[in-house]
C-alpha cells in the first residue's frame, strides 16, 4: 500500500482538489487575539472593528472569512463524506466582557451550505492553573467559569456513504471494540501526547495534539482515502492521515510552517510503529480481561464482534520526498 501527502501554499478559498472523502481541520478562532492579525490581513474591515471596539462586527467578518472556505467543501466533500472542525469558543472584553460563540456560528454556516449537523465531541484540554478563573474571583457575581474545552464539530455531506458489500478495505480499516466505546464518547480529555514530533511553530499555528485527527482519520474514513486540511499549519492532519495509511492534502498560506512538518515526516515510520504497537497491545490486555467470541484473522488474540476480524493495521516503512508532495510506503503488521 502507497499513500500521497501533498501540501498547497495558498489560500484554502481557492480549494482545487478531486473529491476528497473526509475533511479534518482546525481554523483560526475568531476572536481569540492570537489571530487578530491574520484575520485583518484578509479583511481590513476586520482590524477597523477592532480598533472600534465592535466585537459584534469583527466577530460576524471573521467568520464572513471562513465561511469561504466552508463553501467550497461543499463542492469537493463526496457523497457521505464527513467534514470534522476542531474550534473553541473565544472570551474577550470589548466594550463588556462576553463569550463569542464561534462553534454555534460554524455550525450555522455549514448547515446554510447544505451539510448535517452530526452529534459532536466535547474536546477538555483542564488546566491546573491557580489563576484560572476570570473575572471577580472569590466574589459574586461577576466570576465566570473559565473554557477548558473545544469543540469537534461533525458534518456530513448528504446521506450515509455506501460501501460494496464485505467491502474488504472497509474491514480491514475497522477499529476495535474497545477504541469504539472511548473514540466515540462524545467526550475526549486529550493530551499533547505524541506532540513533539510536529513541534516548531506550535505556538503560532496553534496545532492541535496527534491523538485528536488520529482518532478522526480511523473514525471516519478507510484506508486509501483522501483527507483535506484546508487550514493546514504545521501538518498534524496529515500526519495523522500518513500514520493511518490515507492520503492527504493540505492547505497553508504560511509556507514557513512546511518545516515542522519536514522534521515529523522524517519520524513517522517510528511514530507509525509506536502508534500500531499501542493498538495492538491495548487490544491483547483488553481481550485477555474480557470474554471475546472470535478470533482475529492477523493476530493472536480475541475480538468481541465479527467485524472486527478482519482487522489489519499498517506501519510506514518509508517516505520519500516530491517537491510539496510525500510519498509513503507500508508493510502490514
Amino acid at each position: 500500500m502507497e499513500t500521497s501527502h501533498e501540501v498547497r501554499v495558498g489560500d484554502a478559498r481557492d480549494l482545487s482538489v478531486e473529491r476528497v472523502d473526509l475533511v479534518v481541520t482546525s481554523p483560526p478562532y475568531p476572536m481569540v487575539e492570537m489571530w487578530d492579525d491574520t484575520f485583518s490581513a484578509q479583511d481590513p474591515a476586520i482590524g477597523t472593528a477592532l480598533d472600534d471596539g465592535e466585537g459584534d462586527r469583527a466577530f460576524r467578518l471573521m467568520h464572513d472569512v471562513l465561511d469561504g472556505v466552508w463553501a467550497r467543501l461543499a463542492d469537493v466533500v463526496r457523497e457521505g463524506g464527513i467534514v470534522a472542525v476542531n474550534v473553541g469558543d473565544a472570551t474577550r472584553s470589548m466594550g463588556e466582557f462576553q463569550q463569542y460563540p464561534n462553534a454555534a456560528e460554524i455550525t450555522r454556516r455549514m448547515r446554510a451550505h447544505g451539510f448535517s449537523t452530526l452529534p459532536d465531541i466535547l474536546w477538555r484540554k483542564p488546566t491546573n492553573a491557580q489563576n484560572k478563573f476570570m473575572g471577580s474571583g472569590m466574589l459574586p457575581t461577576n466570576a465566570y467559569p473559565t473554557l477548558e474545552h473545544e469543540h469537534i464539530l461533525l458534518f456530513r455531506n448528504g446521506g450515509p456513504r455506501e460501501f460494496p458489500p464485505s467491502d474488504e478495505t472497509r474491514y480491514e480499516s475497522a477499529y476495535f471494540w474497545d477504541e469504539r466505546n472511548t473514540w466515540f464518547s462524545d467526550a475526549w480529555e486529550i493530551r499533547g501526547r505524541r506532540q513533539t514530533l510536529a513541534d516548531g511553530g506550535r505556538d503560532r499555528s496553534g496545532a492541535f495534539p496527534f491523538e485528536l485527527p488520529y482518532r478522526l482519520v480511523s473514525m471516519f474514513s478507510v484506508y486509501d482515502d483522501t483527507v483535506l486540511d484546508p487550514f493546514w499549519g504545521t501538518g498534524t492532519t496529515s500526519l495523522a492521515a500518513l500514520v493511518a495509511g490515507r492520503n492527504s492534502v493540505g492547505y497553508e498560506r504560511d509556507g514557513s510552517l512546511l518545516s515542522a512538518f519536514e522534521r515529523a515526516v522524517t519520524d513517522a515510520p517510528a511514530l507509525s510503529t509506536g502508534v500500531v504497537s499501542d493498538r495492538l497491545d491495548s487490544q491483547r490486555a483488553f481481550a485477555a480481561d474480557h470474554p471475546t467470541d472470535y478470533e482475529a484473522d492477523h493476530y493472536d488474540f480475541g475480538v468481541k464482534t465479527r467485524r472486527e476480524r478482519r482487522i489489519r493495521l499498517y506501519e510506514v516503512a518509508d517516505v520519500a520526498r516530491d517537491g510539496r508532495t510525500w510519498h509513503a510506503a507500508y508493510d502490514p503488521v
